[in-house]
């Protein structure tokens, strides 16, 4: 999913756009408590239409998604229909275990700060018409890496779609509703989960992701509605009329799937730095969020040194890390992304003064897989761009 190591003859430059080819495409959004400002924009969202990118156009923000699904929860902790330190059998009808440690309870708290023992070896797409029950009964989608809450820090995709259909029978609502009433709604967002209820409007601007080969990753007018956007088991119709919320949640990609703009992003990044003053989030709800991620990881201390409820801290020190990415001496809270060819980030600096939302397109794959490696050198470098024409204006 998200660290990710170049190979060494990229770690010296970003890989060049062949003779007469747009670059890739680039946004970068500041934003304080007061606004939000387009810093970069530039490159094409489709290079078959040749359409430049925007800064509001919807782009898959990857694994920033997760952040957004913590806050959906959060919200739902503070209208008191959902508790993060309970068993989450309880909330889904079923017994949630690890087959090697069948007596502990796992928790919300477990599974959004990657503590569930959770594993994607046995991959994290349950289909429309499969089971979540079923994949979680598998032994490959868990590691014997101490019990839930003292298992190290392992992250996994795989703990998303739980939570979120959590999220779904606590509530009663579809996971796409109720982000859209809890986060996208309340921010002024226009936002949406795997196209899930975005609208012509939306899908008109959308980016389409390019793998640094240049063939389409996602997001091609092709794949786009009417044509199904989610992952849908052999046999079964691409319709939603009858899925009941509770059941499987992974269909609306809570993993990874959100699609927003980078001005829409900034919003969010806005609501986390004035929750304050605005409510967004209750004081010991933030309290605790901001408290589980300055804790600290243990596993995978390259980039995930300090992880919390789906957000993590980078540029903190004290630990052994390689997490620089802005290079100012940090904190900063926020959530990185990484998929189909996209680095994606939003930043929030440690005195609540100002952040990043950005993404950039056509970059290499991780060597040697996932989880292999920090921050990029053209995300430093695109970050140190933002910086100076932030700080120049």
């Amino acid at each position: 999913m998200i660290r990710r190591l170049l190979a060494a003859a990229l770690l010296l430059a970003p890989l060049p756009a062949l003779a007469g080819e747009a670059p890739p495409a680039t946004v970068v959004v500041a934003f304080d408590r007061e606004g939000v400002r387009p810093l970069i924009v530039e490159g094409l969202a489709n290079k078959d239409t040749g359409r430049p990118v925007e800064a509001k156009d919807p782009v898959r923000i990857a694994s920033i998604s997760k952040l957004i699904m913590a806050l959906t929860a959060l919200r739902l902790v503070d209208e008191g229909k959902l508790r993060l330190n309970r068993d989450v059998s309880d909330y889904l009808g079923w017994k949630l275990r690890s087959p090697y440690h069948p007596e502990a309870p796992v928790t919300l708290t477990h599974l959004l700060m990657h503590r569930a023992g959770l594993s994607d070896a046995g991959g994290y797409s349950i289909p429309l018409g499969a089971r979540l029950q079923a994949k979680l009964a598998d032994a490959a989608a868990w590691r014997d890496v101490g019990p839930p809450g003292a298992a190290a820090f392992e992250y996994a995709n795989l703990g998303a779609p739980v939570v979120a259909t959590v999220l779904e029978a606590a509530s009663g609502e579809r996971y796409d509703r109720l982000v859209e009433r809890l986060v996208f709604a309340p921010l002024g967002v226009k936002a949406c989960l795997n196209w899930v209820g975005c609208g012509p409007e939306l899908e008109a601007r959308a980016v389409t992701l390019y793998r640094h080969t240049g063939e389409v990753a996602v997001d091609a007018p092709e794949r786009l509605p009417p044509a199904c956007t989610i992952p849908v088991a052999e046999g079964q119709a691409c319709r939603l009329e009858n899925y009941v919320p509770g059941t499987n949640a992974s269909i609306f990609g809570p993993q990874g799937g959100v699609r927003i703009g980078m001005v829409d992003l900034a919003k969010i990044g806005q609501a986390l730095m004035t929750a304050d003053k605005t409510g967004f989030l209750k004081p010991e709800t933030m309290a605790a969020l901001v408290a589980t991620a300055i804790g600290g990881t243990t596993g995978q201390a390259e980039l995930f040194c300090r992880y919390g409820m789906g957000l993590q801290v980078i540029e903190m020190g004290g630990v052994p890390c390689d997490d620089t990415l802005f290079g100012t001496g940090g904190p900063w809270f926020g959530h990185p992304g990484e998929a189909y060819g996209l680095l994606s980030g939003l930043w929030i600096d440690g005195a609540g003064k100002r952040g990043f939302a950005y993404f950039t397109t056509q970059a290499p794959p991780p060597v040697g897989g996932e989880d292999t490696g920090n921050f990029t050198p053209a995300e430093k470098a695109l970050m140190k761009r933002a910086l100076e024409i932030a700080g120049s204006k």
